[in-house]
C-alpha cells in the first residue's frame, strides 16, 4: 500500500460552531467529568496507512456536492467572506507602506498577472532561468500538467475575454508548448545516443 499521505476534505465553516459547542460543553459539565473529543476532527487529517474502507468511513460520499466536497456556500457566506478578506488584505498593505513609505498602492490583479504566473511556472519548470554553469533542473510533468492548465483555462474562458486577453492567453499558450516540444525533443534525441565510454583506466 503507498505510504503517500491523504486528506480528507472538510467544511471549515463548521468550527465555529464546534468550538462554541466546545466551549458550551465545557461550562456546563461537573467539575472532574471529562468530555471525550469529537470522533472527526473539524479540520484537515492526515491519513496514513489506513485501508480503503476507513478512508470512506472518515469522509463519506455525499450524493450531489462533488464527491465528498462540502456543500456550497451560501450567497451571505460568500459576502461575508469576501469582506473579511478584503480588510485582512489591507491590512498585510497598510503594514508594509509603514515600513516602505515610498511604496504605492498596489496593482489590482488582472487576468494577464494569471495567465504570466502559469508561464513563469511552466518554463521555470522546463528549466529557464537556470544560472550559468549550472545543470537545468527539469519537471518535464510538472510542465506538461501546467501547460495543460492553462488548455483547461483557454477552453473555460472562451468567448468571455477580451480580445487582448484573448491575444494574450493564446499567445502564452503557443509559446509554452513550443517550448515543450522542443525540450522533449532534445530529451528524445539524448535517450537514444549510445551512454559515453567508461573513461580508461590508470596505468
Amino acid at each position: 500500500m503507498s505510504d503517500t499521505p491523504k486528506f480528507t476534505v472538510v467544511d471549515r465553516r463548521k468550527y465555529k460552531a464546534e468550538e462554541e459547542e466546545s466551549a458550551h460543553r465545557a461550562a456546563t459539565e461537573p467539575e472532574g467529568h471529562s468530555v471525550a473529543p469529537a470522533e472527526a476532527s473539524s479540520g484537515p487529517r492526515l491519513v496514513v496507512n489506513e485501508s480503503k474502507a476507513e478512508v470512506a468511513k472518515a469522509a463519506p460520499l455525499d450524493e450531489g456536492t462533488g464527491g465528498g466536497l462540502p456543500p456550497a456556500p451560501t450567497t451571505e457566506e460568500s459576502r461575508e467572506q469576501h469582506a473579511a478578506y478584503e480588510a485582512s488584505a489591507q491590512r498585510v498593505e497598510d503594514l508594509l507602506r509603514a515600513q516602505n513609505p515610498g511604496m504605492g498602492p498596489q496593482p489590482a490583479v488582472t487576468f494577464e498577472n494569471l495567465v504570466q504566473q502559469f508561464y513563469v511556472s511552466a518554463m521555470i519548470q522546463m528549466g529557464a532561468g537556470t544560472q550559468e554553469g549550472q545543470r537545468p533542473r527539469v519537471d518535464i510533468v510538472g510542465a506538461r500538467t501546467t501547460i495543460d492548465l492553462l488548455g483547461v483555462l483557454s477552453e473555460k474562458t472562451r468567448g468571455n475575454l477580451t480580445d487582448a486577453e484573448t491575444r494574450t492567453l493564446d499567445s502564452v499558450l503557443f509559446e509554452v508548448r513550443m517550448a515543450f516540444l522542443e525540450l522533449t525533443s532534445m530529451i528524445s534525441v539524448q535517450a537514444m545516443q549510445p551512454p559515453p565510454p567508461p573513461p580508461p583506466g590508470k596505468r
